[in-house]
């Protein structure tokens, strides 16, 4: 299978039809490793990674689209607020994707309540600048081939309430919120990297097509 044969994947021609008409000139990325682009390649799928991928389909429809990407690997959200959000404000976005709290979450740790507090700065701080926020529910990497069987059952119930409650702020502050906790492919370990903590190229393609599909939606909407 490849990436053109694939059905959970963008068909010919749909990202233009998805994104026609849409508004956003500055996009902006804030958040860790999913953001900066980790995924290891597979033989068939696109090298460019999810935030990339989604900037280049954007601009694919308005060429004069700029894009910042400030994502680092390894960051919780805390970092991610301290040292991202004044630059995100100084680019001027009017659409910003903010990506957090899964290297919080990873350890037992992980503390729900500030996460959710500052994701909450981060979305609220955003949106008051006059930006669209996006938000994302992240594939669970407990599925991943290279998690410990032992570290599999803890791991998976702060994903999935990592993911709840992410999504329990999109809610609240009506963020374009992206969802794959929940996808078909989540438990299928094809989407993991060899190293347990980031996806391949096929999760990236796969992400892009759900992310287009829901800004899509939104602009309908």
């Amino acid at each position: 299978m490849t990436e053109d044969t694939d059905p959970y994947c963008l068909l010919p021609g749909e990202s233009t039809e998805l994104l026609t008409g849409h508004p956003w000139l500055r996009f902006v990325v804030l958040g860790d490793s999913v953001a900066e682009g980790l995924c290891s390649p597979v033989d068939g799928y696109s090298e460019l990674q999810w935030a990339d991928r989604i900037a280049a389909e954007l601009r694919a429809v308005r060429p004069d689209l700029a894009y910042l990407n400030l994502g680092v690997s390894g960051l919780r959200t805390r970092d991610i607020l301290a040292t991202q959000l004044e630059p995100a404000l100084a680019f001027g976005p009017d659409l910003a994707l903010v990506v957090g709290g899964g290297n919080d979450a990873f350890p037992a740790t992980y503390d729900a309540d500030r996460v959710d507090r500052e994701l909450t700065e981060m979305i609220r701080t955003l949106q008051a600048a006059g930006a669209d926020v996006m938000t994302l529910g992240m594939f669970d990497i407990s599925y991943s081939p290279a998690v410990p069987e032992w570290l599999r059952p803890g791991l998976r119930k702060r994903m999935n309430t990592l993911s709840e409650r992410t999504a329990a702020l999109a809610t609240r502050f009506g963020t374009i919120h992206v969802h794959l906790t929940n996808h078909p492919l989540s438990t299928d370990p094809t989407l993991y990297s060899p190293d347990g903590r980031h996806g391949t190229a096929r999760s990236d393609a796969v992400a892009t097509a759900e992310t287009l599909r829901v800004l899509s939606k939104h602009l309908r909407g």
